[in-house]
């Protein structure tokens, strides 16, 4: 698995004119293929009119599924680029749709290129990208006299808390970076008097 990745911060969309023809480039974060399909869908019904609604979508942490479309545009000079663009910045989980109102001047094959993997470029600088990192979910069980104080220790020094269950004991559910897992075990040994239990979990991604 990949230790990071770059996602869109937000949906949203960049307008930019090259030639007279004006080029809209719709970005959205997308968990799965079918998110990405649906928001292609949208776009392409937002705009009717439009000369072409070019796409490219990559979907995983390791990139494991990436599509594009030139919708009607010369074979490799609109999807192809726009996806390149997406992968040499490191976005992944992201769907852009550049849409494009033909002015009457015609670009080239490399004017397009240019075109529609800048329109891809200029939009993730103006929507932002955010940095998600992978790491260890882990549950901490400890009785409810500790728990107060666990929780704040645990949030003052920067530990993402996820999630807190009250029963017999308490149950407090926190993310960690791999690299932090025997520090943390020592730590929490440390602040209980050796009391809680720690149990780690699965894998996940969250803001860096």
């Amino acid at each position: 698995m990949q230790d990071e990745y770059r996602t869109v911060a937000r949906e949203g969309v960049h307008e930019t004119e090259i030639n007279r023809s004006r080029f809209l480039c719709a970005l959205a974060p997308a968990a799965t293929e079918r998110e990405a399909q649906d928001f292609v869908a949208r776009i392409r019904k937002e705009h009717p009119t439009a000369t072409h609604n070019c796409y490219a979508y990559v979907i995983g942490a390791d990139a494991s599924v990436q599509k594009a479309s030139d919708d009607g545009e010369p074979g490799g000079t609109a999807g192809v680029p726009m996806l390149q663009m997406l992968t040499r910045r490191d976005m992944r989980y992201v769907v852009a749709v550049v849409t494009r109102y033909y002015g009457g001047v015609k670009l080239g094959a490399g004017g397009l290129i240019r075109a529609y993997g800048g329109a891809v470029g200029e939009a993730l600088d103006a929507l932002g990208t955010i940095t998600r990192r992978r790491f260890r979910l882990a549950t901490v069980t400890v009785d409810h006299q500790r728990a107060g104080k666990v929780q704040n220790d645990l949030r003052s020094t920067g530990r993402e808390v996820r999630d807190v269950h009250y029963g017999e004991a308490v149950t407090i559910e926190i993310g960690l970076p791999d690299a932090d897992v025997d520090a943390f075990r020592a730590w929490l040994a440390d602040v209980t008097a050796g009391t809680a239990e720690f149990e780690l979990g699965g894998e996940a991604y969250g803001d860096a």
